[in-house]
């Protein structure tokens, strides 16, 4: 069997809806790549390729490169991408890249005999002279539940979101049950945006975010501290956070927190050291036992402090 190669911008709904149901299905191994990333073909090797909605240039350069080898082309729309005038009212930078990556594409299309495939009735009966074939939405399988991490620092934490990146970056690397969320602006976003599971929250009012704590669901909160001065003045409030969000934390050894936590016991303490505090992290991960333990003493030092 030919290999089966899916393009896209990145993971998206339209491939978890829609093509990675039909690969299950018809017991189909994809291989998925991005708008910016090629793979190699040996020579005489067969492929399929699809494409999720959009294309780029150098994809296009990658076809022409190959297109002997490339058994049929498809290329795969759950939106009006063909009709600049359904664009109208989408916002002018969105319309810009619907422009580029996906209308534009038509003739090269076209000479390329591909096969398209479209969500809905509705967009098969509008391009019908393209013979398009109706794709059946599924729901995707569950997955498996998600331990969230969490990092709750506000503009003034800038220095410890810069160091936290890659240390988040390996422990989603080697704990796919993990996820991340974080507080932050746009700047935050671009930051974190290219690794997976991380949810950027907006910043927020003080009444929002004590409403957010409540909702649960999170079990490990992280408090670094960076050796700046600012940070000399701090108190140990995020260990209330942390512990009011029903998570057990791991904080700087530093003696803004050392006045309040005891190592092991209601939390963790270590150094400013990221091989550490990755190692820490995946620990406690996966030992529900022990969060679920110093939780308790950390609930008990709350109730103790507010005596």
């Amino acid at each position: 069997m030919s290999r089966f190669l899916v393009v896209q911008e990145r993971p998206n709904p339209s491939t978890a809806f829609f093509i990675e149901p039909f690969c299950q299905r018809n017991a189909v191994t994809a291989e998925f790549y991005q708008l910016d990333t090629l793979p190699e073909l040996a020579a005489n090797e067969q492929v399929e390729l699809l494409f999720v909605r959009y294309i780029s240039k150098a994809w296009q350069q990658w076809v022409q490169q190959y297109r002997q080898q490339i058994r049929t082309l498809h290329f795969f729309m759950d939106d009006d991408l063909f009709d600049l005038s359904a664009m109208r009212g989408l916002p002018w930078h969105y319309r810009l890249k619907l422009f580029r990556l996906a209308w534009r594409k038509q003739r090269w299309l076209q000479q390329q005999q591909a096969k398209v495939w479209v969500s809905t009735p509705y967009l098969q009966q509008k391009y019908h002279a393209w013979q398009p074939q109706l794709m059946l939405p599924s729901y995707p399988l569950p997955q498996q539940p998600q331990l969230t991490l969490f990092y709750h620092g506000s503009a003034s934490h800038m220095a410890e979101i810069y160091w936290l990146k890659p240390v988040i970056a390996e422990v989603l690397q080697r704990n796919t049950q993990i996820s991340f969320e974080i507080i932050g602006t746009e700047s935050v976003n671009k930051l974190f945006r290219t690794l997976p599971r991380v949810q950027v929250l907006h910043p927020m009012g003080w009444q929002a975010y004590q409403a957010l704590l409540c909702r649960g669901n999170r079990a490990i909160g992280l408090a670094p501290l960076t050796a700046r001065p600012f940070n000399q003045a701090r108190s140990h409030t995020k260990f209330f956070d942390i512990t009011y969000a029903g998570a057990v934390g791991i904080y700087a050894a530093d003696p803004v927190y050392q006045r309040v936590v005891q190592h092991q016991k209601n939390g963790v303490l270590l150094p400013m050291e990221q091989k550490a505090w990755v190692e820490a992290i995946l620990a406690l991960a996966a030992d529900p036992e022990q969060r679920e333990a110093m939780l308790q003493q950390a609930l008990l030092t709350v109730s103790n402090e507010a005596s």
